[in-house]
């Protein structure tokens, strides 16, 4: 069958898996197909000949290894500087990871959905699967669906459909190594492009020890991205503390000439208040590094502010009126909990960046 998408391979130092992979494309219908060589040996350049040989092969090279995130880059700007006639490309690994049939299925799958992001998802809960990876993909996958807004069954697959409208985004976001395929699904939610799941095969050939992810290294960078902002988070709540505090000693020795009521009333509130916004500003720039406006955001995080020292009154009453628990220790779980509420309310929905696409974008939905 004829295809309007195009495939991605990138590809260091490729196993005998790599010739049957690009044969198997041509055969299933791929008119283009791009390979990345990021910075393989030279004893690996006949896998990479062999590939030149096919006419719809477009072979690029980087002339030493800069991750996976960097070649799929480089393969997305050509794609996108050709007028091939394609809606997007579906990236894949060259290791025999991946069968042409399930290259296929996503291919059809973004073909009919031009505007999503489709995943190769993969099953984890059947066996053969490296415990390693098993246990890699439950955690990010719980962590990113929170943060994405959407449930998601394989964050970690690399056979994806991109299309070309997102692709022209992803040429801008940071990553340049494994980290780039997470940035890639938290740009989604950003960009409210709507993320579909196809679901494939669990191929792991020869334990996966043709990998390149380096287990440590590798998820440190993953998970330094995905916990960015909430790591953030607490040291930028901790600084508006001392804000407040600060302030709230300077008012307070200013007004030193009223009655004591009317004094600590004025240095709280005013206190709060620069805190408040000095905690917004950090919030926007430094912590989600927001690209939405300031009106909105910050009408958005005022009225936040507002419902959050009523669910902390609220709070705290309940569990220090109605349930047998001390004041303190009320106050504590209450503004603990709330912390936490907050920081997925002002991620998703205070600091939010706008979209041109349609309302209803950023569902993870099946076909």
């Amino acid at each position: 069958m004829d295809m309007n998408v195009a495939a991605v391979i990138p590809s260091l130092n490729p196993d005998a898996h790599f010739t049957g992979v690009v044969d198997d494309l041509i055969k299933a219908g791929f008119k283009r197909v791009y390979i990345v060589n990021d910075g393989s040996d030279s004893s690996f350049d006949g896998y990479f000949e062999h590939a030149a040989g096919y006419p719809e092969c477009v072979l690029l090279a980087h002339p030493e290894n800069r991750g996976k995130g960097r070649a799929l880059k480089t393969a997305f700007a050509r794609h996108l500087a050709e007028p091939c006639g394609c809606v997007g490309v579906v990236t894949l690994d060259g290791d025999g990871q991946h069968c042409v049939e399930d290259v296929v299925a996503v291919a059809k799958a973004l073909a009919q959905k031009p505007d999503d992001l489709i995943l190769g998802a993969r099953d984890f809960a059947q066996g053969g699967v490296p415990a390693k990876s098993a246990l890699g993909n439950r955690i990010t996958r719980r962590i990113l669906s929170a943060l994405c807004g959407a449930r998601i069954t394989d964050t970690q697959t690399g056979l994806r459909g991109v299309p070309n409208r997102f692709m022209e985004r992803l040429l801008h976001i940071s990553g340049d190594r494994y980290e780039f395929e997470t940035n890639m699904l938290l740009e989604a939610r950003r960009a409210r492009v709507a993320i579909s799941e196809v679901p494939i095969r669990t191929i792991y050939t020869d334990h996966n020890l043709g990998s390149h992810f380096r287990p440590f290294v590798d998820s440190v960078r993953i998970y330094a991205l995905i916990l960015g902002p909430l790591g953030k988070f607490p040291f930028a709540s901790m600084l508006s503390a001392l804000v407040d505090l600060s302030l709230f000693n300077l008012f307070n020795r200013l007004l030193a000439a009223l009655v004591p009521a009317l004094r600590l009333f004025l240095a709280t509130a005013l206190a709060r208040i620069c805190s408040a916004v000095f905690n917004f500003f950090v919030n926007h720039r430094l912590v989600f590094k927001s690209r939405a406006g300031y009106g909105g955001a910050m009408l958005r995080y005022f009225s936040l502010c507002a419902a959050q020292m009523m669910c902390s009154y609220g709070g705290v009453y309940l569990f220090s009126e109605i349930l047998p628990l001390p004041v303190l220790p009320a106050k504590i779980v209450t503004d603990v909990s709330l912390f936490f509420i907050s920081f997925f309310i002002q991620h998703r929905w205070v600091f939010r960046t706008g979209s041109q696409l349609p309302e209803g974008r950023g569902q993870c939905r099946k076909p």
